[in-house]
């Protein structure tokens, strides 16, 4: 075998929060070690950003801050000779249309492969859990509308505050606790009985806490490992 070996290289937007972070640089080696054995993992580019950055632009709705902070990690991963960028927040691919513009390389985006396989499932009415700016901003809803035609529903006023707390004050610390599960698991009742097929776990920290073993026939798209399993593909593709 040639050595050393090629694959493209994968520019990760990480640090939102360090522990998604950590959780996709986990996963994505793993199963390039899959599909290669031996010690093969991926090569990686990892530009982690300040959390606290990205928690004040989010709490106090500064997009524009946030795209030109982001725009600048994108191209700093461009400059590093990454092939292709991912983003691995939810919430930020609010802004991902403009700090996207930034940059050459291709973007790969998050809600993609969760489309398609909610499509592949045969579903099209689906519940979303996330940061409250990705339950309640348009961005998430109509992309997955006006690319796949499924209608997102999400959780009341209330469940969403608890949904965003949960996540801000807990899965990002790693604080993983029963209660919490119960509270997110009764959320998913809920939108059950309101018509959802299915529940997209919209933010990368949110499998942590719940997973499909919880609600067997309630299915749940985890946005972390369907992202995961898309950058795994590109990067195996064909070599630069």
């Amino acid at each position: 075998m040639q050595r050393p070996k090629k694959m493209k290289t994968i520019g990760i937007l990480g640090g939102m929060s360090n522990q998604a972070t950590m959780e996709y640089y986990r996963q994505i080696n793993h199963a390039v070690n899959q599909k290669l054995g031996g010690w093969d993992i991926a090569e990686t580019v990892i530009a982690g950003v300040n959390f606290g950055n990205i928690e004040y632009f989010v709490r106090n709705e500064l997009w524009d801050e946030a795209a030109k902070y982001l725009a600048g990690k994108a191209q700093a991963l461009e400059a590093a000779d990454a092939d292709f960028v991912v983003c691995i927040s939810n919430t930020m691919h609010r802004v991902s249309d403009i700090f996207c513009t930034e940059i050459k390389i291709p973007f790969l985006h998050i809600a993609d492969p969760v489309g398609r396989m909610i499509r592949l499932r045969g579903l099209d009415r689906i519940g979303l859990l996330g940061t409250k700016s990705v339950m309640t901003d348009p961005y998430m809803r109509d992309y997955y509308k006006q690319n796949f035609g499924i209608e997102i529903i999400t959780p009341n006023e209330k469940d969403q505050n608890t949904v965003d707390r949960i996540i801000f004050d807990e899965l990002v610390k790693r604080e993983l606790l029963e209660g919490s599960k119960r509270e997110y698991l009764r959320i998913c009742d809920d939108l059950c009985d309101r018509g959802a097929q299915g529940v997209i776990l919209g933010c990368t920290e949110i499998f942590l806490l719940i997973k499909q073993s919880d609600k067997p026939d309630f299915p749940m798209f985890d946005t972390t490992s369907l992202h995961v399993e898309a950058i795994v593909e590109e990067a195996l593709k064909t070599n630069k």
